[in-house]
């Protein structure tokens, strides 16, 4: 089976959020499985060629409604999986992030999406290598699998099927009726884009069109069916739910290892937990200058600070905690600017027991992960979620809500005295309230009931979250879409 990833985002090249996670420890662990994988995302300006090897592997021309682009295909291998960069101007090539504008990634990403169709063309010539199944990413490259139906006619493509992978059905990639108009492209008639007029809606017409569909966690498949977490896509996706499967992203449990994670001062597994994690706690606590403590329960957060993370409902439980509690919160992360300067304002007020980072560095992300106590996601949604997973492989007990991913991965604590049950602590209601009582139960159990604390934190840290599962059930969605093209 030959299968190609085509994303806005790979790890290690170019990461804003978990879609990167996904695209880059996904294809290995298919290739593991016996599937050739290979990615297809953009040469983004920022890349550094020399630190990935990337090499430019041939060059062609592309003939496009707005003219002629030359377009330049780099390629590097990380983890086994052949990696192409396309490049072309003004598109791609010069830019300091993955995101810009929406009036300028619209057009970029819609021309990479056709450039992406001739870049397929162009590998089968050069290497005789045709993709079997296209597996798209979220909204920008969304246009994929409409292209692929309506080459249909051509033998070349009448095989290749389409996978579209949902990571935030929140961001659509909509009004862009203009764009496609400009990129000489038109929706062709389709009952279901008729139905639910979505013609404009790139994400839209990827549920249409998709051979087969799947969300990033069984929880957010079943969520985005309905109004308040489809955002105006349910009724769609409703549509095609017999095609729609969820499957639990995973993470790369060989890279994260709290055994060997050279970020770490102090390296722990499940056996020695119990007496070799509190170093990396009172060395996180010395580095951020707060009081060295074995007593005081350390909350930490890594997130991206967007209203999605439930931060609105988390500050004020975490400023009502902070004035009666003996307690250290650090959070790492940024996005918002009002969320930014909320987090700020919590840091100020309580300079002597919180610490904001106000940035992303991976180094005091896993030594977060590695020796906070507990680890906050208060998601008013969550599709899956890679920070509560970390947290448990890394003996840090998260406290969530019970949504998507978080719900599929954390086990409510039974609150039995010897934690026979449970991974952490669970909450339901959308309130500062919930977040306040939840995170005092949890205090409450790790100062009182150490043994359950100690029960907990060893089958967190017992947790299955490799790719392995995840991996044959993305094999089986494949061969469901080949099956569709009669391949």
């Amino acid at each position: 089976m030959k299968v190609l990833f085509v994303s806005a985002e790979a790890f290690p090249f170019a990461k804003v959020g978990g879609l990167a996670d996904v695209v880059g420890s996904l294809p290995p662990a298919l290739k593991r499985q016996g599937v050739d994988a290979r990615v297809l995302m953009p040469a983004y300006g920022f890349i550094n060629h020399d630190q990935f090897a990337l090499k430019l592997a041939f060059t062609f021309q592309f003939a496009h409604r707005n003219g002629t682009s030359d377009v330049r295909i780099y390629e590097t291998m990380h983890d086994g999986i052949p990696v192409y960069m396309l490049q072309g101007w003004p598109f791609f090539g010069e830019e300091s992030s993955v995101y810009t504008t929406w009036d300028w990634d619209v057009p970029r990403f819609l021309w990479f999406n056709q450039a992406a169709m001739a870049f397929m063309w162009e590998l089968y010539g050069r290497e005789g290598w045709r993709a079997d199944v296209v597996n798209v990413h979220d909204w920008h490259t969304a246009l994929l699998p409409f292209l692929l139906v309506s080459n249909r006619h051509d033998p070349f493509w009448q095989k290749t099927a389409s996978v579209l992978t949902i990571h935030n059905i929140a961001y659509q990639g909509e009004h862009v009726g203009g764009f496609l108009w400009q990129a000489g492209i038109a929706a062709r008639d389709h009952h279901l884009l008729s139905f639910h007029g979505l013609q404009d809606n790139l994400l839209g017409i990827a549920i249409a069109y998709s051979d087969m569909l799947n969300t990033v966690s069984p929880r957010y498949a079943t969520e985005i069916q309905y109004p308040y977490a489809g955002y105006g896509l349910a009724g769609i996706v409703r549509d095609r739910q017999q095609d729609l499967v969820g499957i639990l992203n995973g993470i790369d449990t060989e890279r994260w290892n709290p055994a060997t994670d050279p970020q770490l001062v102090r390296n722990f597994d499940v056996n020695n937990v119990a007496s070799e994690r509190i170093v990396n706690k009172q060395h996180l606590q010395s580095y951020l200058g707060l009081k060295v403590s074995e007593r005081t329960p350390l909350i930490g957060m890594v997130t991206r600070l967007a209203s999605q993370k439930g931060m609105d409902i988390a500050l004020p439980a975490l400023r009502r905690l902070l004035l009666d509690t003996d307690v250290h919160f650090v959070l790492l992360g940024t996005g918002e600017p009002e969320i930014e300067n909320a987090v700020r304002r919590l840091a100020n007020d309580f300079h002597w027991r919180v610490r904001a980072i106000l940035s992303y560095d991976g180094m005091i992300a896993q030594r977060i992960y590695g020796g906070s106590d507990m680890f906050l996601m208060p998601s008013h949604f969550e599709p899956c979620g890679i920070g509560q997973m970390m947290a448990m492989r890394y003996g840090a007990l998260p406290v969530v809500r019970e949504t998507g991913g978080l719900a599929d991965t954390v086990i409510n604590y039974d609150n039995s005295p010897d934690g026979r049950h449970g991974t952490g602590f669970v909450f339901q209601w959308q309130t500062s309230e919930a977040v306040l009582g939840t995170l005092r139960w949890a205090i409450d159990t790790y100062h009182k009931r150490p043994q359950a604390w100690a029960a907990l934190q060893v089958r967190a840290m017992q947790q299955d979250f490799s790719w392995r599962k995840s991996a044959q059930a993305y094999i089986d969605l494949y061969n469901k879409a080949i099956a569709k093209r009669g391949a």
